[in-house]
């Protein structure tokens, strides 16, 4: 292992392998358009900018952008047919949507495709986040520098079923870099310039030593180029997340050195003396135990929200991957996995202490109280930055602890709103401020994340209010009682994804999924 990777990694055992199988073309029937007219007709809009939904609206695509959206009526009183915008002729598609919902696709900033032995082929993975929903996705990576610059390239061509992928990637990867090491300033500089020339978007960092922070940052601001930080417990001593965020850090992922920012009697968490951070059960285990070393509204805590408003820090917390720590039976039997979790990412997840996260070797009731209550104050933080004006996105780093891809993205939609935020101010985090995040180095307005005019057609439909219950989201939708038939039905599920105006048909993707996870499991029963 690289010497300049030792503080990010530590304490982490093996890790996925990116060996993986990139996504096939589009083949026939996957995906309509884009159109030269697109219309979808008499549909309720929330656009993401956390104004309240209203309809019905007739929206207007032409190829991959947003051309209008028309007031058609008001509710309950028949559509005002004169004011609807015309189909015309040619290349041309009309979408009933009355009374169903359309938002922005949700985007998500933390993710990574898979990889050997749990899910080998991308085209599994790129199907779950499309058939949830999500039409942008940032890797931190998604795989190897070329390999995933390669994926990057054919979903912004269309040529595979895929959502849009930012590219950030971690000091020192690259094939160009493979024997050498980042030990000075300058090789930091030098690396971020390669990266680049390749085209990375980013940088993922970890707790750096000062003076090489300093040189990625100050580097990749000169250039453009995002970053955020995966923080990690060894490192945050001597780099937690004010010190990044005053060095230039766009954002933070994860919680790592938060706390450690605004601790109140002490400067390092105070781990038991036998403490061993190469085992996974006592580095997530005792992490959560600090949840009572920071004093929620204390004279520290207020001023580490007022800092980082004033430095535009982005906060992207992805709660749901360390959730399965407050109730491990609730995660491992998921509703969608006997569907939609190929029996390879399964074991993967299974308790073991050679893959990472899957670290309950003797995970107890004391342990998830403690995690419980360390979502408690982290969940207050959240919410109360965000009061003040704050930026907190979406992100799932799914594919680990019980998390599969997708639908652990919904899940961080439900975690935002029970940490406080209004379902309102939970879409405009996955829509418009993770757009914002991806943009803001780049000193540009967004191009997708709300739906207005002259912004890129990423869209989805669901028949569903997701106001009224996030629920719907996952692509198993939502369980209610028929009071009609007394019967218990599933309801919701995205009908439909639109990426760069293309027309997917998400239940249709779900239904791939599941045939791949079929297939996987007949091979291993030798049928």
């Amino acid at each position: 292992m690289k010497h300049f990777l030792l503080t990010a990694f530590l304490a982490v055992p093996m890790l996925v392998s990116s060996q993986m199988i990139g996504g096939p073309d589009r083949k026939p029937g996957e995906g309509e358009g884009p159109y030269d007219r697109l219309i979808i007709r008499g549909v309720n809009v929330i656009d993401g900018t956390g104004g309240p939904p209203g309809g019905p609206y007739d929206v207007v695509v032409e190829n991959n952008k947003i051309v209008d959206v028309v007031g058609v009526g008001l509710p309950h009183l028949p559509i005002d047919e004169s004011k609807r915008p015309k189909i015309g002729t040619g290349n041309t598609k009309e979408i009933d949507a009355t009374g169903k919902y359309l938002m922005p696709g949700i985007i998500d900033l933390h993710v990574h495709t898979g990889g050997v032995p749990k899910a080998p082929e991308a085209e599994y993975v790129y199907k779950l986040w499309m058939a949830n929903g999500i039409t942008t996705v940032r890797g931190v990576p998604t795989g190897d520098l070329e390999w995933s610059l390669n994926e990057r390239r054919r979903s912004a061509e269309n040529k595979m079923v895929a959502p849009r992928i930012v590219s950030f990637h971690r000091p020192g990867n690259g094939l160009e870099w493979k024997d050498r090491n980042i030990i000075t300033p300058e090789d930091a500089k030098e690396w971020v310039r390669y990266a680049k020339k390749k085209g990375v978007d980013g940088l993922k960092l970890g707790s750096f030593r000062p003076e090489i922070m300093k040189a990625l940052l100050d580097e990749a601001n000169s250039l453009g180029m995002g970053s955020t930080a995966h923080l990690g417990q060894n490192g945050v001593g001597q780099m937690n997340a004010l010190d990044a965020a005053r060095l230039g850090l766009t954002g933070m992922t994860h919680f790592y050195g938060l706390f450690e920012s605004m601790y109140e009697n002490n400067s390092l968490q105070p781990y038991p003396l036998d403490i061993n951070s190469r085992d996974e059960q006592h580095r997530f285990g005792q992490v959560a135990r600090q949840w009572d070393l920071v004093k929620p509204g204390s004279e520290k805590w207020n001023a580490l929200l007022d800092e980082f408003l004033e430095l535009d820090f982005y906060i992207n917390p992805t709660m749901t991957i360390y959730s399965a720590g407050r109730d491990v039976m609730r995660a491992r039997n998921a509703d969608w996995h006997e569907k939609y979790t190929l029996p390879t990412q399964m074991d993967f997840f299974a308790p073991s202490r050679l893959n990472h996260g899957a670290y309950w070797f003797d995970w107890t009731t004391e342990d998830e109280v403690e995690w419980r209550n360390y979502y408690r104050v982290w969940m207050q933080f959240l919410n109360e930055y965000k009061n003040k004006g704050g930026k907190v996105t979406v992100g799932s780093d799914s594919g680990f602890i019980y998390q599969l891809y997708g639908f652990g993205t919904v899940l961080e939609l439900e975690m935002l709103q029970e940490a406080g935020f209004h379902p309102l101010e939970v879409i405009r985090a996955a829509t418009m401020h993770s757009a914002e995040e991806i943009f803001k180095p780049l000193k540009k307005p967004i191009e997708y994340g709300v739906i207005r005019p002259g912004l890129l057609a990423d869209m989805i439909i669901v028949d569903e209010n997701p106001l009224q219950n996030l629920k719907v989201l996952y692509g198993t939708g939502a369980v209610r009682l028929n009071d009609e038939t007394g019967k218990v039905e599933r309801v919701g599920g995205v009908e439909i994804t639109i990426k760069d105006g293309i027309v997917y048909d998400a239940k249709q993707l779900l239904r791939d999924v599941e045939a791949m996870v079929k297939k996987q499991k007949e091979e291993r029963a030798g049928k």
